[in-house]
């Protein structure tokens, strides 16, 4: 085959991979929004630990959607995950960080053991309680849900240094994760306008 047609037919195919990709894309969200509200729930925005996410959201300022979003994004919701470097639990809360809620004064340990993450509900509540500390400390969502992933310092280091959120993000793990958080925190607060309890 000659050189001129191979290349042509690699430019036709760099072209009609896109316009399948963003045709696929299409149709689910067309399905997507078609379902029946319960199985969009259900099959992309699922949420266990109802009570806990709304009682320890409340203890620290947090939108549960937010919560829900981050438990999505950090575990798919699996309450034995541990990551490669030690985060654990629903939230992928990292001992030193419940160490240091409780040195704070954030968290009671004779409430919740900072010992036991993989208990949700006291995985739950340190997470929340992170969350609370960085929106304390930030000032504004997409800085919070980046701080989450990349620490708190990073975040500042980069808004000290005159970047905005997200175009001052230097991690590109971080960015995605900022966008998927996003995403699924929109998806929560529109399957659930009445609260993930009152579901």
């Amino acid at each position: 085959m000659p050189r001129r047609s191979r290349e042509t037919r690699l430019l036709r195919w760099f072209r009609v991979v896109p316009a399948l990709v963003l045709g696929l894309t299409l149709a689910m969200s067309a399905g997507l929004s078609a379902a029946p509200v319960e199985l969009v729930r259900s099959l992309a925005f699922p949420v266990d630990h109802a009570e806990a996410i709304v009682a320890s959201s409340g203890r620290h300022g947090v939108d549960p959607n937010l919560v829900c979003a981050v438990i999505s994004c950090e575990s798919s919701w699996d309450e034995g995950a541990v990551s490669h470097a030690g985060a654990i639990g629903l939230m992928q809360v990292m001992p030193s960080t419940a160490e240091s809620l409780v040195s704070l004064g954030i968290v009671s340990a004779s409430e919740f053991d900072p010992a036991s993450l993989t208990d949700p509900e006291v995985n739950i509540e340190y997470g929340c309680a992170y969350l609370g500390y960085l929106q304390d400390n930030l000032s504004g969502l997409d800085e919070v849900i980046a701080a989450y992933n990349a620490g708190i310092g990073a975040v500042q280091g980069w808004i000290a240094d005159g970047s905005t959120m997200p175009e001052g993000i230097e991690y590109a793990e971080t960015r995605a994760y900022l966008e998927r958080v996003r995403v699924a925190y929109e998806g929560y607060a529109r399957c659930y306008p009445d609260g993930i309890t009152g579901a």
